[in-house]
């Protein structure tokens, strides 16, 4: 199997996560970094079977007023994207990924969902920022237990991982996961007043009830595409589910090129 696994735009700590990917059996991978591999995402994965999204294109961390810059893809962006569409190569977008872009809708289109870090319209509708819970730890309940992306697991497990709540379009997607944590505005804190220095504040803010998913699969046009949002931090990359689920997950992608 061959993966390229693009990163850029959230920290997070590299060697443990790419541990994730040397770790699984007959999986040849390469990595790149945004903002530059935005152009060329269609060259980068031209042999490749998928393509693993960690990333957050589209937005920058100002550490000002107002704390991020949302970025607008290019016009090479938007073709380099649009063409592994066109070559229905197999998507997997992982935790943060569903923040990118979020000045091009078309891009929660394809994922199924976005999450806010200021508020925003999406399909029509006003969205307060998303939430935000770290270090939860939540049972699992595998939804579809004969989906590639679900062999092996439990029908359900715990995992100790940062918790996200934002809109999703769930009548739209498969569900293959969901999280059994209570999914209201007074489990979660604000990410935008987060990037304004108050962590786990939800002083002012609230949300309307967030999608308890955590795992799903749609298809844009011929384009296989996943969503996991397992992912904060080096205990979940070393947790065992979660290793078996990207491994899952690209495997699931490799088979259907």
């Amino acid at each position: 199997m061959r993966a390229l696994v693009v990163t850029g735009g959230h920290p997070f700590v590299a060697a443990p996560f790419f541990a994730v990917f040397d770790a699984i059996p007959d999986l040849e991978w390469r990595h790149v970094k945004q903002p530059a591999a935005a152009e060329t995402l269609d060259e980068a994965a031209k042999d490749c079977e998928v393509v693993v999204f960690y990333d957050m294109p589209g937005i920058t961390f100002t550490r000002a007023d107002p704390p991020i810059e949302v970025l607008t893809p290019t016009p090479k962006a938007i073709a380099a994207f649009e063409s592994l569409l066109a070559a229905s190569t197999p998507l997997v977008f992982l935790h943060h990924a569903i923040a990118g872009w979020p000045s091009w809708d078309r891009y929660a289109e394809v994922i199924g969902g976005r999450f806010h870090y200021r508020s925003a319209t999406l399909r029509g509708v006003d969205y307060p920022a998303s939430g935000y819970r770290f270090d939860a730890e939540h049972a699992v309940e595998v939804l579809d237990p004969s989906h590639p992306i679900c062999d092996g697991l439990d029908a359900t497990f715990t995992i100790a991982d940062e918790l996200y709540q934002f809109p999703a379009f769930e009548s739209e997607v498969t569900p293959l996961m969901r999280s059994q944590a209570r999914f209201e505005s007074d489990e979660f804190f604000s990410a935008d007043l987060a990037i304004r220095g108050e962590r786990e504040s939800r002083s002012g803010w609230s949300h309307p009830s967030g999608t308890n998913l955590v795992a799903w699969v749609r298809e844009e046009g011929d384009t296989p595409v996943a969503y996991i949002q397992f992912g904060d931090g080096p205990t979940t990359y070393a947790d065992p589910n979660y290793r078996r689920v990207i491994a899952n997950a690209i495997r699931w992608g490799a088979s259907a090129r």
